[in-house]
């Protein structure tokens, strides 16, 4: 029998989704309670830190190589290249890089990573080859090699990418840099495409401006150095298996405890994402097709609204929930909710944060998966996280939050 969800005051027929014994799991978390804060807005960037294969080895690596969650990883029915290629991975343990090296190794490609050495890669491909070294000057392990193609997956230091740019000129034929759609901030137009030049200088007392123009000087350094040679990958906010922030895991997790759930914004609000694995299928994919420049990575395929987002990983949960909009934007910045990825408040600097164009990208192959495998498999990820972090996420709202600004909501609706 189908199931059934209340949308305000609209039922909706759902499918029995198979993972309602996760609800189970997560009604008995214990949420933290913490103290409202006024937060920064995120910034749409990789994660730096290494918690993803950390929380893999904990478990036996089940999460990494798929073997107790088949399909998280992206490279589990990865299609064979035509002309393998020998790749470097500058990083390749933290949340993209896993995902990364095992959808081209899937693809019959050589790996070789370039990490510090501190993290567990125990769960990686055996015939990777791993290198160990710094990004700040210790690039001895580099020296001497040529590889066809490299990922530049863990630089926001434009000293690093300089130094490794011109350590491997010559001895590389591609250098893709992971970017960010970071690099417009401010987002003050809707729309912003690639053909919109980054700032390579802003307020170093606003975090995102510092941000975006660090990123955008990487960027800068790559295209300079290797010409048609180097590509740039954009990516809006990153989710999926193995995220190491707790942005966008708070909705699958907060849809499966049910009951009344906040939505921010207007209903017709803007949400932007791209999952993890769409991401790095496309980064092998541009290397694969010899692109060259800049490509905004963002999704939906098509433009999504919050309410259309929210209503979507509902229906793939099979979440028994109420939506209220909380659809003033003052009222909203009152209470301190200024995010809730994959919604930014659309104000001030970032009034079109979640509208980047993806056409370029799109028509050079950038896939989306649907959104239901993207938040199935993020919540079915998220009981092998550490308990620490499950205990005491760091949501957009705790339950005791979010219950005192739906409260303040109704009482001032009357």
């Amino acid at each position: 029998m189908p199931q059934s969800v209340l949308v305000d005051t609209t039922t909706v027929d759902l499918p029995v989704c198979p993972i309602d014994a996760l609800r189970v799991i997560f009604s008995s978390l214990s949420l933290a309670r913490a103290p409202i804060t006024t937060p920064p807005i995120p910034r749409p960037q990789m994660p730096s830190r290494r918690d993803f294969l950390k929380t893999s080895a904990a478990v036996g690596g089940s999460v990494l190589v798929g073997t107790a969650a088949p399909g998280l990883l992206a490279a589990a029915t990865s299609e064979r290249a035509r002309a393998p290629m020998h790749l470097l991975i500058l990083g390749g343990t933290g949340f993209i890089g896993p995902h990364l090296v095992k959808h081209a190794v899937g693809r019959g490609h050589k790996v070789s990573i370039f990490t510090r050495g501190r993290s567990d890669d125990s769960m990686l491909p055996v015939e990777v080859e791993r290198l160990v070294g710094d990004r700040n000057g210790q690039l001895g392990a580099l020296e001497g090699k040529k590889w066809d193609a490299v990922f530049d997956d863990s630089a926001t230091n434009p000293d690093w990418v300089r130094q490794s740019a011109a350590l491997l000129k010559g001895n590389v034929g591609q250098y893709l840099f992971t970017s960010s759609t970071g690099v417009y901030y401010p987002y003050l137009k809707k729309g912003l495409d690639e053909s919109t030049p980054p700032l390579l200088e802003g307020d170093p007392k606003d975090g995102s401006a510092a941000f975006g123009t660090a990123k955008a000087q990487c960027e800068k350094i790559v295209l300079d150095t290797f010409g048609e040679g180097g590509i740039v990958v954009r990516p809006s906010y990153i989710v999926g298996p193995g995220d190491t922030t707790d942005r966008f895991p708070y909705w699958p997790v907060r849809l499966a405890r049910g009951g009344e759930v906040l939505v921010p914004g207007k209903r017709d609000d803007s949400a932007q994402f791209i999952d993890v694995r769409d991401l790095v299928e496309f980064m092998v994919k541009v290397v694969e097709d010899k692109r060259s420049g800049p490509f905004n990575v963002a999704g939906p395929r098509d433009p999504i609204t919050i309410r259309a987002f929210v209503e979507a990983a509902a229906r793939a949960l099979d979440a028994k929930v109420t939506f209220t909009q909380v659809d003033d934007y003052d009222f909203l910045t009152e209470h301190k909710v200024f995010s809730m990825v994959p919604w930014v408040l659309p104000t001030g600097n970032n009034f079109g944060h979640t509208t980047i164009s993806n056409a370029r990208a799109k028509a050079a192959g950038l896939g989306f998966r649907p959104i239901a495998p993207t938040v199935r498999d993020t919540l079915a990820w998220w009981p092998t996280v550490p308990e620490a972090r499950r205990n005491a996420p760091r949501f957009a709202l705790t339950p005791e939050q979010e219950a005192t600004v739906l409260a303040a909501w109704k009482a001032r609706k009357g």
